[in-house]
């Protein structure tokens, strides 16, 4: 795991290794093993390590092959070594030790461009190819990892973050209005709809999936994977559905636990996350490591005011999880004092932009902070279960037989599922035919459709920049398949970068690497070309999990479809007591001319007058989001002075 930065100079011109070295000084608020630099005419190469793997521990970056000619620095771990090693012919004696920056050299000397093609895992990664004068780097297929460029008439820089790039002489500190626009105007999570931008003028980001070049001035950008697409697997029976779900898992969880440090989990009361500790747990025993858990729960003072399928405190789930599986650590932790209002400046100074996910943003910081003190090199998640291993939404697939004409296996399912869900027949039939007669809605029905959430962006500021029509990406699923809905998951990148992007900057500022097996993109192969019916079966909704995980988990946990876990539903509860410093400082943004020019300040000044007194309860409020999202912008906009 590294930082890594970069420099390239055009006409064959000498680059400055002073400006170089500014760069890597930048970096030194990061914890590191190693701090190297490697120049050479118009390339300066830097990076800024910390070990996680046992191979890193011997590992020189920048790494410059002279019988080769190509120099690299990376910021990766290769999942695939095994099979790069056979389709490289390295030999058994130098496996053990050869390491992952290597492993990418080899790949970019036998295939050249298309190198990352064949590389699975978490990268960034820059080569130098002294002899055909071009710059090549990469980044992996679900952007796990970051890169950030700069090209100016004279030259281009890179860099896994963006502060290095501002010590650059010929760049300035300038927002990018486009970029604020689309941030403001979508609201879902996604930031922006072309992630090859950032928040500030000038300096773009390599988008997942991709690689570039860059000869004397020339760039050319390449997609070099889509994930989405898969051939269907037809297997002869369920059971070998299950066996080939926990082969590819397994993998994919096992590829992870590869650090000479110890080993986190976050950990909930649900499907995903106690399905990968399930798994890594006894493997950790026969390398006689625990697993580490960390999971939030409310603070003690918290009333639940959530329904009755919600839960906001899954302690009871995640226990029985560690007791059944063993070999786990469990920490519980309320983080009591924090809250998203107390995060927000160190969360504008880790991203480097502005953020929307600040419900979670206490208690994931949390959960770094206290894996550091464990020595954690490897912090496993089940971030993207829901699109992968444990999807199967049943509603949805009964939909789909009852438009088919299958009705009566269509209303068994449905009545098996309220059995098992305990919600009535009534409730669930209204809710199947609308999904049934609305998959493919006509154009009026799609065009009249609009979200009850507020508005962000000051409408004048949305005329200018021309992002009145942007579609409010949270809402387009209901008029489309659920499998369609899940592939648009995977091909739309800004939903990857986002999730890169928080993980990079948090594993650099506290020297752990986040690694999720949930999506590991032969897992999302896999799990995309499984038909529907594997996913949905007699009531069950993700059952495909559910049988694979027989023996590994609990039946409480594994068979549970009465209730789900929420976090933080505490998160306005904890705001309460500084509410009055929140809204004056709402107050003082209303007033400041800089924010009126982009924010719905008219919107904004009118809602608060009605939120002098909150209630826990009403933490889904979208006006009370909004005045937390605004804030974050202003202090943001503030912050570019």
């Amino acid at each position: 795991m590294s930082a890594i930065a970069g420099i390239y100079r055009f006409g064959h011109a000498a680059v400055c290794a002073e400006e170089g070295e500014k760069m890597m000084q930048t970096l030194q608020k990061y914890p590191a093993d190693r701090v190297c630099i490697w120049h050479e005419g118009s390339i300066f190469l830097g990076c800024h390590a910390q070990h996680v793997t046992p191979e890193s521990i011997h590992e020189h970056l920048p790494f410059y092959d002279e019988l080769r000619d190509l120099a690299i620095t990376a910021d990766a771990i290769i999942d695939n070594r095994a099979e790069l090693f056979e389709r490289l012919a390295v030999g058994q004696g130098q496996r053990q030790d050869i390491t992952d920056s290597e492993l990418i050299l080899l790949a970019y000397d036998k295939w050249g461009v298309d190198a990352a093609g064949y590389l699975i895992g978490d990268f960034a990664f820059v080569i130098w190819d002294a002899k055909e004068h071009r710059l090549y780097g990469a980044r992996d297929m679900t952007g796990n990892r970051t890169l950030y460029t700069y090209q100016h008439d004279g030259g281009f820089a890179f860099s896994t973050v963006i502060a290095p790039l501002w010590v650059l002489s010929s760049l300035r500190k300038e927002l990018h209005e486009p970029w604020l626009a689309e941030f403001l105007s979508i609201r879902a999570m996604q930031e922006s709809v072309d992630i090859g931008t950032t928040a500030y003028k000038h300096i773009n980001q390599l988008p997942p999936a991709h690689w570039f070049t860059m000869e004397e001035g020339k760039q050319t950008l390449h997609k070099y994977a889509c994930l989405e697409e898969v051939e269907p697997l037809r297997l002869k029976t369920g059971g070998e559905y299950i066996e080939a779900f926990r082969e590819v898992f397994s993998q994919a969880v096992n590829a992870r636990l590869r650090t000479h440090r110890a080993v986190g989990a976050a950990l909930s009361g649900g499907l995903d996350s106690g399905a990968v500790a399930s798994f890594a747990a006894p493997s950790l025993h026969l390398q006689h490591k625990p697993l580490h858990a960390y999971s939030y729960v409310p603070v003690q003072d918290f009333t639940d005011w959530t329904p009755p399928t919600l839960l906001a405190n899954e302690r009871s789930y995640i226990h029985s999880t560690a007791r059944y599986v063993g070999n786990i650590q469990e920490n519980y932790m309320d983080f009591e004092g924090k809250s998203p209002f107390s995060e927000i400046d160190m969360w504008l100074e880790l991203m480097e932009a502005p953020y929307k996910y600040f419900e979670n943003s206490f208690w994931i910081r949390g959960f770094y902070e206290k894996a550091q003190e464990h020595n954690v090199g490897v912090l496993l998640t089940g971030a993207r279960g829901n699109f992968t291993v444990s999807w199967g939404p049943a509603l949805d697939y009964y939909a789909r037989q009852f438009r088919r004409l299958h009705w009566l296996q269509s209303l068994q399912g449905v009545w098996q599922y309220s059995k098992l869900t305990g919600n009535r027949m009534s409730h669930l039939l209204p809710v199947v035919l609308k999904k049934a007669t609305s998959l493919e809605a006509c154009t009026w029905l799609r065009h009249s459709h609009r979200s009850p959430i507020p508005s962000l962006i000051h409408p004048e500021f949305a005329k200018r920049m021309n992002v009145e029509d942007i579609p409010v990406l949270s809402g387009t699923g209901w008029r489309k398949s659920a499998d369609q809905t899940r592939k648009e998951k995977f091909s739309n990148l800004a939903i990857a970068n986002k999730n890169g992007v928080m993980a990079t900057k948090l594993s650099l500022r506290y020297g752990l690497w986040e690694r999720d097996p949930t999506g590991d993109s032969r897992v999302i192969r896999f799990c995309l070309s499984v038909p529907f019916e594997q996913y949905v079966q007699n009531g069950r909704d993700r059952a495909l999990i559910r049988k694979a995980m027989r023996d590994h988990l609990p039946d409480d946990v594994r068979l549970n479809q009465r209730v789900r876990g929420v976090q933080p539903a505490d998160w306005l509860h904890r705001m309460i007591p500084c509410w009055d410093e929140f809204m004056g400082e709402l107050q003082v943004m209303c007033h400041d001319l800089r924010a009126a020019e982009y924010l719905n300040m008219d919107y904004i000044k009118t809602a608060m007058a009605n939120y002098r007194s909150p209630r826990p309860e009403q933490a889904s409020d979208p006006n009370i989001r909004l005045f937390m999202h605004s804030l974050i912008v202003y202090r943001f906009l503030c912050g570019l002075n």
